[in-house]
């Protein structure tokens, strides 16, 4: 299987840098935005597998992302990963199309899992297409 490709979309630098360190380890090409802007230009040159994305940013926030991220890419997986989320934005995330909402700190092995799983259903979603 070709390695996973992922973008990580998050304003905290350590964080993203931290977490593209610990899954590059596990095999995972993956690379980083530190915010809204910056990650629909990266999309628009190479389309990642699976996106882990941030809400609350400054500029485009992580909603405005996933909804024109799903209204242009549909078979890219959103991953919403926050620390500041509630039970309406959960709702909204997953109206908006995300495939999971996770909140921080993540266990690695629960986001691994989960970007696994998401890249699998997004090979079905292509098979189909």
């Amino acid at each position: 299987m070709n390695q996973i490709k992922l973008l990580l979309v998050d304003d905290e630098v350590d964080l993203v840098t931290t977490l593209s360190t610990r899954l590059e380890m596990r095999n995972f090409g993956t690379e980083i935005a530190v915010n809204g802007e910056q990650a629909l230009k990266i999309v628009d040159d190479e389309i990642p597998d699976v996106m882990v994305l941030d809400i609350k940013m400054p500029g485009i926030d992580g909603f405005e992302v996933l909804k024109r991220i799903k209204q242009h890419y549909p078979v890219i997986q959103v991953i919403i990963l926050t620390g500041h989320g509630s039970d309406q934005d959960e709702t909204k995330a997953m109206n908006l199309g995300a495939y999971a909402y996770l909140n921080k700190p993540v266990d690695i092995d629960q986001l691994v899992s989960t970007i696994k799983a998401a890249c699998s259903d997004a090979a079905r979603v292509r098979e189909f297409r």
